[in-house]
């Protein structure tokens, strides 16, 4: 038979609203009472109901985890999201808190999602896990002085905000300097997004390092619409490209098919550096060479920060910086010139 706050109270002498009030830490109650109530409660082995103090509280102890809009396959089956919700949901569980996932096709929707949730007292903050340019979530959670934390880097307010990222500057400097060091010197940077912080960071670090090695840094190829991919097999042609640098894992694999298709060989003819170093790349040959984000830290440390604000023990405007990786597989081979 469950034990009730009627139990504790008969057994400690007092009214079950003084039990409810020692549940909710009231300062009406003195600290005398609130040790006996709370002794008495674990005698009986007694477990508060966590949604009716949370309601007396005003107060969800659950976190919103907002994805971005899962408007394409690739996004979909994404490994990233579902890696650091699991890390989220992991470090939530800490501190006492659940997750609740935030999710749509278009951004619309998704500030639809976000405005129910909070309104409702769903959540007590958010996570955005994602920074895009055309993002009206961001905007709404700032105006509106609602506690969330973000994985990525912000367009707007940046020293009003709590960011967790790795540099992905000197990730997309790196990935490119390894295939210079590996004799390429005609190298594109590829991507299916040209309006995700990463995507510039990623991308300014490319052209830094080509430029810093005295090599022609190409436009980004852009695969975002079908008729992309019809005209890659001329881009590679044109700018006799021997290496790629590619946004991310998944899209990778989707680039090096493109490339197999059109008569390269990876790496022998072409070679490739992605990020992120997801289950993806070591699930077909030849292996990915990736830059390892620590999806993982990225995830807890978002978390972390989140439950500081939302208890006051952080003020906004930080910038936290994950250590990055190369793992060096079989998708880069050294050009003998």
């Amino acid at each position: 038979m469950a034990i009730t706050v009627k139990d504790v109270a008969k057994k400690a002498g007092v009214a079950t609203s003084t039990v409810s009030r020692v549940i909710n830490d009231h300062p009406s109650i003195s600290e005398n009472t609130k040790k006996k109530v709370r002794r008495i409660m674990d005698e009986l082995g007694y477990v508060p109901n966590i949604t009716a103090r949370n309601l007396g509280k005003r107060v969800s102890s659950a976190v919103g985890v907002i994805l971005p809009p899962l408007d394409s396959k690739e996004r979909i089956g994404n490994p990233f999201y579902l890696e650091i919700m699991e890390a989220i949901n992991e470090e939530a569980r800490h501190h006492g808190m659940t997750t609740a996932i935030a999710t749509a096709k278009n951004f619309d929707v998704l500030l639809e999602n976000v405005e129910r949730m909070h309104l409702q007292k769903q959540v007590d903050g958010f996570i955005l896990v994602y920074s895009d340019s055309d993002d009206p979530v961001i905007d709404y959670l700032y105006k509106n002085k609602i506690p969330f934390t973000l994985i990525g880097q912000p367009y707007h307010h940046e020293n009003e905000i709590i960011y967790i990222d790795n540099d992905n500057q000197l990730l997309g400097k790196q990935a490119t300097e390894f295939l210079i060091e590996n004799g390429h010197e005609n190298i594109l940077f590829v991507t299916n997004t040209t309006h995700e912080s990463l995507y510039f960071e990623r991308y300014f670090g490319y052209q830094k390092a080509m430029m810093l090695a005295g090599l022609e840094a190409h436009p980004s190829v852009n695969l975002e619409q079908a008729e992309d991919y019809l005209i890659f097999d001329t881009t590679l042609k044109e700018t006799k490209a021997t290496a790629l640098v590619v946004i991310d894992d998944i899209f990778a694999l989707r680039t090096m098919q493109l490339a197999q298709m059109y008569g390269y060989i990876i790496p022998d003819t072409l070679s490739v550096v992605s990020f992120n170093n997801s289950i993806f790349s070591t699930l077909t040959h030849p292996y990915l060479t990736s830059i390892d984000i620590d999806i993982s830290e990225l995830g807890r440390v978002a978390m972390q920060k989140l439950q500081e604000l939302i208890n006051d023990e952080v003020s906004n405007g930080v910038r936290l910086v994950i250590p990055h990786r190369l793992i060096k597989r079989e998708t880069v081979v050294e050009k003998r010139l």
